[in-house]
């Protein structure tokens, strides 16, 4: 059986009391430690927009500088041209064409480098970490990570600023959001309560949209959610749509969540 969550995270909570019911019924912030702090200027200048595509594009030139994005035509060698290229950007839209690729592994690894929690799903079931089907899954990981500039850091500012974004748009504490699904597969059955309301372990990062009718595009069953506002790690409405398209995709941290389980007909 696979462990819930890993001993260390970098989370100003530990990754059991991420991964629980109780932390989705009673939400606190989750920070990334020293992220903020490491770009308290930028986000004081985010405290001066009132545009909300005014700081999604401030983010994104912000990114481009701290990491150099924009160099990437600049690079003498293939590969450094390449790790400059491949984004935060890159990575969001290859989970968006495929989840269990190599960019989906990198953004779970992320997920589990930063909160503890880790994959229950990739390409196929994880029940073991010590087993085949993760160290396939961590090789995924290190193929994508390889090919960018500090990829995991990129992602820390994505969440610190998506983070920020919903609380400065006064979000409510929690998100109702669906998501298509054909059976349990990538997803652990802990508790029925009844035909319809079940308790899973989602895999450590999901797809979910805020769209009702969009969900049952991916599935003859829709997952409904309330996800609290701690476990959106990105929402495609928060930048530029220039830059991403995302069919009113939301990105979900995992762990145990109650659901209820909706079906056509």
């Amino acid at each position: 059986m696979q462990k819930e969550s890993t001993p260390f995270n970098l989370c100003s909570l530990p990754p059991w009391a991420i991964a629980s019911r109780h932390f989705n019924r009673h939400p606190q912030p989750l920070e990334i430690q020293g992220v903020r702090q490491a770009s308290r200027r930028f986000f004081e200048r985010l405290d001066l927009l009132e545009e909300p595509a005014a700081r999604g594009q401030a983010f994104h030139d912000y990114m481009d500088v701290r990491f150099q994005l924009h160099q990437w035509q600049r690079e003498s060698s293939a590969g450094s041209r390449k790790s400059l290229k491949n984004s935060y950007l890159r990575f969001l839209k290859g989970w968006m064409f495929d989840s269990n690729a190599a960019e989906g592994a990198v953004l779970k690894g992320w997920v589990e480098s930063r909160l503890g929690l880790p994959p229950t799903f990739h390409r196929q079931p994880i029940g073991d970490l010590q087993g085949e089907a993760y160290q396939l899954f961590q090789i995924d990981r290190m193929r994508g990570a390889a090919r960018t500039n500090a990829i995991f850091a990129q992602l820390d500012l994505l969440y610190e600023f998506v983070q920020y974004e919903l609380a400065r748009r006064q979000t409510p504490p929690h998100l109702t959001l669906f998501r298509g699904i054909h059976d349990f597969t990538e997803h652990r059955v802990l508790e029925r309560f009844d035909r319809r309301h079940y308790l899973l372990r989602l895999n450590n990062l999901n797809s979910f949209t805020s769209d009702f009718e969009r969900a049952w595009e991916f599935g003859n069953r829709v997952l409904k959610a309330a996800v609290p506002l701690p476990k959106i790690f990105f929402r495609s409405d928060l930048l530029p749509s220039a830059l991403l398209q995302g069919e009113a995709e939301v990105l979900v941290i995992g762990g145990e969540y109650e659901v209820e389980v909706l079906t056509g007909g």
